[in-house]
């Protein structure tokens, strides 16, 4: 039989992990179930580490001389601080992070709404042939029947070919840039494609954030319009990042859609902001569709508890979705099944 680690002695000790549940563990192994967690805060990359590395979680933790007392006294704040802020998960490729379960007195349809799916959707789904049967179901095998169902409409469109020759498109603060440093990591790193990147600025400042060290870092020519624009070598990529647009005010995207039809760039690719509200989600899809938009990217997953109202935006056959942006780090975070995704983390776990 293995031989538990040795604790560390009683005192304030510091550590930096990746989640809360792997604090709880390290914590329960080095000091002990009488440990209790004073303070817990995220960690940011700084520098060149945070072009590849996601936030981590600094925790400070106590263990005092162990008594009955004690134990019995601190075995409930870390379970408490474990639970209280538990996060989310969606980071990881892997992961599958599920909706507590609901009470299933509120029958299929409550369950959805209660789950964060918008009445579009839902009435998408009610005006099925099949939602009569569904609706008759136990609620473990229509919530089955219903996530296929959206995979299926969201699904429901001619396949493209990958990307090639695309802009970048959004409003400002959305996180266009940081949406297309992931896919370059994704074309880079997963498909070992080459190309250059393109960035235009015409009648608005574009600031590059943290484009120009990373196209360095992954080795992706970085030019500037006026430049050529077409690709660099056979099959390879040509990348744009354009000047954020305008959700309220049509007239002042005219210099975008102008430069995308002058050069010839059909592949457009709206970026939009999870954690926004509605009515600007509303706007924003509103204005790239306008300037021609053939691909959609949700950013700011990790903020957003509920990703029903996205479905919404998937229905629309047009548009695909390209992927979804779940956390900061510039070469992951980034969940190409969407609609896998989004069933995830919509329809609540009655297993």
């Amino acid at each position: 039989m293995a031989t538990p680690a040795p604790r560390l002695a009683p005192g304030t000790y510091k550590f930096t992990v990746k989640s809360i549940e792997q604090a709880v563990a390290l914590i329960r192994e080095k000091l002990g179930p009488s440990a209790r967690v004073l303070s817990v805060r995220a960690v940011v990359p700084t520098g060149l580490k945070k072009l590849f590395s996601s936030p981590k979680l600094e925790v400070i933790a106590q263990c005092d001389a162990p008594s009955a007392e004690s134990l019995a006294a601190s075995r409930t704040p870390l379970l408490a601080v474990s639970s209280a802020l538990a996060l989310p998960t969606d980071s990881a490729p892997a992961a599958r992070s599920r909706l507590a379960p609901f009470p299933s007195s509120l029958g299929l349809a409550g369950l959805l709404r209660r789950s964060g799916i918008t009445e579009t959707a839902l009435t998408r789904l009610q005006a099925g042939v099949n939602w009569a049967e569904l609706s008759t179901l136990p609620l473990h095998r229509a919530l089955a029947e219903t996530s296929r169902l959206l995979r299926s409409h969201a699904e429901a469109r001619p396949s493209r070919a990958p990307l090639s020759r695309a802009a970048f498109l959004g409003a400002p603060g959305v996180g266009r840039t940081t949406a297309l440093c992931k896919w370059l990591a994704q074309e880079v790193f997963r498909r070992a494609r080459l190309g250059h990147v393109v960035s235009v600025e015409f009648d608005r400042p574009n600031p590059l954030g943290p484009l120009p060290v990373f196209a360095e870092a992954m080795g992706v020519p970085l030019a500037h319009f006026p430049c050529g624009t077409e690709a660099a070598v056979p099959n390879g990529f040509v990348y744009f990042d354009l000047p954020g647009l305008s959700p309220c005010r049509p007239a002042d995207n005219a210099p975008l859609a102008a430069f995308l039809d002058r050069e010839r760039i059909n592949e457009r690719v709206l970026v939009l902001n999870a954690a926004y509200d509605r009515a600007s989600l509303r706007d924003a899809y509103s204005a790239g569709r306008d300037l021609g938009a053939t691909h959609l990217v949700f950013t700011h997953l990790d903020e957003v508890p509920q990703w029903g109202k996205l479905w919404d935006y998937l229905f629309d056959e047009s548009i695909e979705p390209l992927f979804l942006g779940t956390g900061p780090s510039l070469t992951g975070d980034c969940e190409e099944d969407v609609p896998g995704a989004i069933v995830r983390r919509t329809l609540p776990d009655e297993s």
